[in-house]
């Protein structure tokens, strides 16, 4: 029984680990892609918890220099993936909308 608890323990910390790992790398990425800090830190946690690690890649690509969020989307756009793009769209958006609040 002990052992079943401690493999089912082990189990739900290893679902969690890949998310958490990536999540600084998500973060990195978008700010080598040109967001500011808080922008990449409140979208790469919603992306990592919504992309898979192959649509995370493709994005990762995407250098460039101090970029707003819209011209980040349509970056994402141009990558060809509908639901990376759906994603990085509404996470910018919840973001934007977060971020302009807590300014107030």
């Amino acid at each position: 029984m002990v052992r079943a608890i401690a493999l089912a323990g082990l189990v739900a910390l290893a679902a969690c680990a890949p998310s958490k790992l990536a999540y600084g790398t998500v973060k990195s990425a978008l700010r080598d892609a040109g967001l500011s800090e808080p922008n990449s830190a409140c979208m790469a946690e919603r992306m990592t918890d919504r992309l898979t690690i192959g649509q995370l890649q493709k994005l990762k690509k995407l250098k460039g220099a101090d970029r707003s969020l819209g011209d980040f989307v349509a970056a994402v756009r141009r990558v060809g993936d509908r639901e990376a793009l759906e994603v990085t769209a509404s996470s910018a958006a919840l973001c934007a909308t977060g971020l302009a609040r807590e300014k107030r």
